[in-house]
């Protein structure tokens, strides 16, 4: 028996529609630029930042900014970090972290030497952000310490041989620990 035309095996192959499995939840258009991929393009923001460490008059603590962590389900657990903040247009990295540690910190202070640079990546608001920034010793010159309300819990000095330990990313730690300013 010879199969009719279009039956299948000899002639034109029909294509076959693929069922969705029944876990999956409506498709939602796809605007990646990646046709393979399956979630929707998230926008790339690059940041430029300066900050550092500040180094007390008696050359023996080091100064800290806090921010409550929100994923500590008590809502109580600290995270320490440098002092910084974006650089503003027509600023230099270097007068952006001076004006970044006072507005901070409360603290003015003047540099005395450039850290280095460390870049990143992480997600917020729905964009992939690219910050890089520009890291610096200082001295403190004057102020008094008082956490700026809108973007810090806290402010504290800390001895120079405690900071590597209190602060909560990696990157700041190894900046840090790498500079030799804190075997005093």
């Amino acid at each position: 028996m010879i199969p009719a035309p279009g039956a299948g095996s000899e002639g034109t192959k029909k294509k076959r529609k693929r069922k969705r499995p029944a876990n999956r939840g409506p498709q939602t258009p796809n605007t990646s630029p990646n046709p393979k991929s399956k979630r929707p393009y998230a926008k790339r923001v690059d940041e430029v930042s300066a900050g550092g460490l500040v180094i007390d008059q008696s050359g023996t603590q080091g100064l800290l900014i806090g921010r409550i962590d929100h994923k500590d389900a008590t809502g109580k657990r600290v995270l320490w970090s440098l002092p910084k903040g974006h650089i503003e247009e027509g600023e230099t990295p270097e007068q952006a972290a001076i004006r970044e540690v006072a507005e901070e910190t409360g603290i003015t202070s003047s540099i005395t030497k450039s850290l280095g640079v460390i870049d990143f990546w992480f997600m917020a608001g729905g964009k992939r952000i690219h910050k890089t920034v520009h890291h610096y010793i200082f001295v403190e010159v004057s102020g008094v310490l008082t956490p700026q309300v809108t973007e810090v819990d806290e402010v504290s000095w800390f001895p120079l041989n405690e900071i590597v330990d209190r602060l909560a990313y990696p990157d700041e730690k190894k900046l840090i620990a790498r500079s030799g300013e804190l075997e005093k």
